[in-house]
């Protein structure tokens, strides 16, 4: 048993928030995007944010040592885009391996200097695995439903590369995040499978979909039960839900994974639903409000923010927190699908 899953059963752990929120704090421009390594590259570079762990790697490390402050457990690097999938948008695939192992580094660096000043409360560092801007299980083009963009091949490649220099450069944990089609994540899962057994290591995995709108779906069409359902041949650290809703709106389906679910549960919800200028009003205090009744009705493991969430949103979550045991992770013998 990792360090991490023995703490899980102790006490609830705390998430970061929003990396995306808070680097837009910097106004950074298209030439602080580039710095001097990458001042004539082809492409614009501004909003390649996994771009900034290379170019302002002391702005990407304050971010970090500022949510463990906060009262964060766990932070995660900052490679929602890593792979070469995504990464193609820039026309930077050769960089993904330095991309993620940078990511790391820098994240785990913060960590363990904040772990040795209270070993009373060790941080950890997830490898945050994005969903890529393609879907395996869907057609992009409404005139040919049967095309794919991608193959379950490309996508297990692109995860397994990404994977491995997130292992390399230090995580604790993988976490495939915001995920909107399950065969996606399948491939990451499958990628990682085949990582941890050349590689002969057992590092926990985290997983994270995404529920889109009010139908109580995934992007591609599966309910709460159904995403639990299809991923529950691995064994994982946690089960989970992130991003497009807010607090109070993820809590139905939050209480399907309480019961069903043979993993830790993990939420981090976005601050409110967004207003109409794409922005996040949800303050700390009101977010906190709402996220109280996970903790009243036992239902989480893991517990941070997504969208607009910042350091001060953090600090309301961990402190509400800290009066709630963990929900109860059912032991092997009760370890089946209900």
């Amino acid at each position: 048993m990792s360090k991490i899953e023995e703490i899980l059963s102790q006490k609830i752990l705390i998430l970061d928030g929003a990396m995306g929120t808070m680097l837009q704090e910097y106004k950074f421009t298209e030439e602080d995007f580039r710095g001097d390594r990458f001042k004539d590259w082809p492409t614009s570079l501004r909003g390649n944010n996994d771009l900034l762990s290379l170019t302002q790697p002391e702005a990407i490390a304050e971010i970090h040592r500022k949510y463990f402050l906060a009262g964060a457990d766990i932070v995660e690097t900052n490679t929602f885009s890593g792979t070469t999938i995504a990464m193609a948008d820039y026309q930077m695939e050769e960089l993904v391996y330095e991309l993620n192992y940078e990511s790391a580094r820098i994240a785990k660096k913060v960590a363990e200097e904040l772990t040795q000043e209270n070993p009373e409360k060790p941080r950890f560092v997830a490898g945050a695995i994005g969903p890529t801007n393609k879907t395996a299980s869907m057609s992009p083009d409404v005139n040919d439903p049967g095309f794919r963009a991608i193959s379950f091949e490309e996508l297990k490649t692109a995860y397994k590369q990404q994977s491995r220099a997130l292992i390399d450069g230090g995580v604790d944990v993988l976490l495939v995040e915001t995920v909107f089609d399950t065969l996606n994540a399948k491939a990451a899962l499958f990628a990682i499978d085949e990582l941890k057994e050349e590689l002969n290591i057992d590092i926990p995995v985290m997983i994270s979909g995404t529920i889109t709108d009010a139908s109580g779906r995934t992007l591609s069409g599966q309910t709460a039960e159904a995403f639990l359902i299809s991923i529950s041949h691995m064994d994982l650290l946690s089960v989970g839900f992130n991003c497009a809703l807010g607090a109070k709106q993820l809590t139905p389906h939050l209480e399907v994974l309480a019961q069903k679910s043979r993993f830790g549960v993990s939420a981090y919800p976005n601050a409110g639903l967004p207003n109409a200028f794409g922005e996040y009003d949800q303050d700390a205090k009101e977010m906190a409000a709402q996220v109280k009744e996970y903790l009243e009705k036992g239902l989480v493991n893991i517990l941070g923010g997504c969208c607009g969430t910042t350091p001060a949103h953090i600090k309301a979550i961990a402190e509400v927190a800290k009066d709630y045991p963990p929900r109860k992770i059912k032991n092997e013998s009760e370890k089946v699908l209900s």
